[in-house]
């Protein structure tokens, strides 16, 4: 009888940290959701986790920033810090390479946050649903702590 309700689907966050607005982000791109739109980290971690199950579907090559496949449709990028791309990839250890099923939780980049930050660059990282056309409704959660792998962060139908 309800079967063309969606069911509620939880991104969970990727690092852990403090939740904020996209509007908060300290980089236009973000702040008005020309990427996509979702939530941002004020990141306190230096593990960075699927936020989903599904396929992983790109990691950057300076691996500064990676991008999955959710539910077969929705596609979500994860990125860490801010500028970040100027480092070239330092700082910044692939753990998976792209390509594959992952289950939630699982690590894929590993930040040395001192370097990152000794060079100046903030590890607030944007979670965006780069093809929100494709969902009905988006719940963004804002002002939580989070632990990677554990806490929603966005839920969206």
């Amino acid at each position: 009888m309800f079967g063309f309700l969606k069911k509620e689907i939880k991104i969970l966050a990727p690092v852990a940290g403090t939740t904020i607005d996209l509007s908060r982000v300290p980089d236009e791109v973000f702040a008005k959701k020309m990427a996509g739109d979702g939530v941002a980290i004020d990141s306190t971690g230096s593990i960075f986790v699927a936020p989903a199950d599904g396929e992983l579907s790109l990691v950057f090559k300076t691996n500064h920033a990676f991008a999955m496949t959710i539910a077969g449709e929705v596609e979500l990028l994860v990125h860490i810090g801010i500028d970040t791309v100027s480092l070239n990839g330092e700082g910044f250890e692939r753990l998976i390479e792209p390509g594959v099923k992952i289950k939630a939780g699982t690590p894929i980049i590993k930040v040395n946050r001192e370097f990152v930050e000794s060079k100046g660059f903030s590890l607030i990282t944007p979670v965006l649903i780069t093809n929100p056309d494709v969902i009905k409704e988006m719940n963004p959660v804002i002002g939580s702590a989070v632990k990677e792998g554990l806490d929603t962060i966005i839920t969206y139908k």
